[in-house]
């Protein structure tokens, strides 16, 4: 077939710009799917505690992953302030992840254990109280509000059907886990977990 009429018929180049392209993410995604690391955890990774899967979901209704990154790229600068490079293996339990590109503040992916719980609710709470030149926004609300019991056993229950390794006495002990426990205390739990699991470089 010649390019002229490919070319002057919208209809078959359409066509043929979907096949082609529908080959070539085929080719790049099905491996992916497949492959051991990225379908496996990373050696230490467990799936979110109760508390910490509360605090990820504030994470992403937030739009923390807006301004923070959780991916640090192999290369020398990052590395040497973030810490050691992201690897597949650490976001097998996160739904959807938080890779992300954009910085405009630092990447949490190593954030875990930086800094004590009580400079991280100081933080939230007013950003500029230990950071004059943030543009973040505070989240005093956060310190109100209470977690809904009842919700995080379904989304273990939910999790579990996709995959996550969560047992029956987990499930079960979810709602007490979370009793009493504020926004703001799941979102530091989640925030405390970040980059401190994994054994692939300790």
């Amino acid at each position: 077939m010649k390019h002229d009429v490919i070319e002057k018929n919208v209809g078959l180049l359409g066509i043929l710009v979907a096949i082609v392209i529908s080959i070539g993410g085929l080719v790049e995604i099905v491996p992916l799917t497949m492959t051991a690391e990225i379908t496996n955890p990373a050696p230490g990774i467990k799936p979110y505690a109760a508390l910490q899967l509360e605090g990820r979901d504030i994470y992403v209704r937030e739009g923390c992953y807006t301004c923070h990154s959780q991916m640090i790229r192999p290369l020398r600068g990052e590395v040497e302030r973030y810490g050691h490079y992201s690897v597949a293996g650490e976001s097998v339990y996160d739904r959807p992840f938080q890779f992300g590109s954009k910085r405009t503040g630092p990447d949490l992916a190593r954030v875990g254990g930086k800094y004590s719980d009580e400079w991280q609710r100081l933080h939230l709470m007013n950003p500029r109280d230990l950071v004059p030149e943030s543009n973040m926004p505070g989240f005093p609300w956060l310190a109100e509000a209470k977690i809904d019991t009842r919700l995080t056993p379904k989304k273990m229950t939910t999790l579990r059907i996709l995959g996550h390794p969560y047992s029956d006495a987990q499930i079960a002990a979810a709602s007490a886990d979370v009793e009493g426990k504020t926004e703001m205390d799941a979102l530091i739990a989640y925030l405390q977990g970040l980059g401190i699991a994994s054994k692939e470089w300790k």
